[in-house]
């Protein structure tokens, strides 16, 4: 394994109540200090892959049954979601849920319980400064936030634990455009000022790209493309059925539609 890589998945496979195969044989490596970008439609295993790194798959009776993952040279497939939060890897669930009933502060140091008893003060100077709208916010409670603070609630929160590896799924989904832009550029300086590696699940592949030094795109539980984020862009394929850019005035009919997959070269 090179030295860099802090991640590795090899191979893997995810059953869900011993019968429903999701992940087929996915292969992966995240390098610290890198944002990976995992793209693909819905259902392809872009959440699943996550719930696999951090231990989730246990709480929905699912685990990987072949291959491992590899996390700073220990394997840590099917161990316990908690034993996997204390090395240092947090995820953010896609549905932005806080604790409701908290205070946007008090939903803050919550993320210090892997932590406990250590000073926090700092922490939140810093959330504060990524996150502007949630120090005017914090003595609200989360449950009236609106969905951009909320996301920010969430991701400020999973900072607080100082992850080494953070999983974000799916973090723009039903945002308004401007604060997709805010919240993509905030990842962008965390990985950048906090050196916090960044494993990324999102739909919006042309955001997701903008940011990412790698991506893999994912259908149907397996990888079928991987690459440098600047060369994805560029690849006619990713352009036209991930980011919207097919031929300019090349109509497309509902027989082109229905046929697409079989027009994928990676199929």
């Amino acid at each position: 394994m090179q030295q860099d890589i802090l991640l590795q998945l090899n191979n893997i496979s995810v059953v869900y109540s011993d019968v429903i195969q999701v992940l087929k044989g996915v292969s992966l490596a995240v390098r610290e200090n890198h944002i990976v970008s995992l793209l693909g439609s819905n259902g392809a295993g872009k959440t699943t892959t996550l719930k696999a790194i951090s231990g989730l798959l246990k709480t929905e009776n699912g685990k990987v049954t072949d291959g491992d993952i590899i996390y700073e040279k220990t394997s840590i497939q099917n161990s316990p979601p908690e034993a996997i939060t204390r090395r240092g890897i947090i995820q953010v669930l896609e549905g932005r849920q806080p604790f409701k009933y908290l205070t946007v502060e008090e939903n803050l140091r919550v993320g210090t319980a892997t932590r406990w008893g250590k000073p926090y003060k700092k922490d939140l100077d810093l959330i504060y400064d990524y996150f502007p709208p949630l120090k005017t916010r914090r003595k609200a409670l989360a449950g009236y936030c609106s969905g951009g603070e909320l996301q920010m609630l969430v991701m400020g929160r999973a900072l607080m634990a100082h992850p080494k590896l953070l999983l974000l799924d799916e973090p723009s989904l039903g945002l308004a455009p401007l604060v997709v832009k805010e919240i993509f550029d905030i990842i962008e300086r965390i990985n950048r000022e906090q050196a916090t590696t960044i494993v990324l699940v999102e739909q919006n592949a042309n955001m997701a790209l903008q940011i990412a030094h790698y991506g893999y795109i994912m259908e149907n539980g397996r990888i079928v493309m991987e690459g440098i984020s600047s060369d994805l862009r560029e690849n006619p394929d990713i352009k036209e059925f991930y980011l919207g850019m097919g031929a300019a005035g090349d109509a497309k009919s509902y027989k082109d539609v229905k046929s697409y997959k079989r027009r994928k070269r990676w199929l």
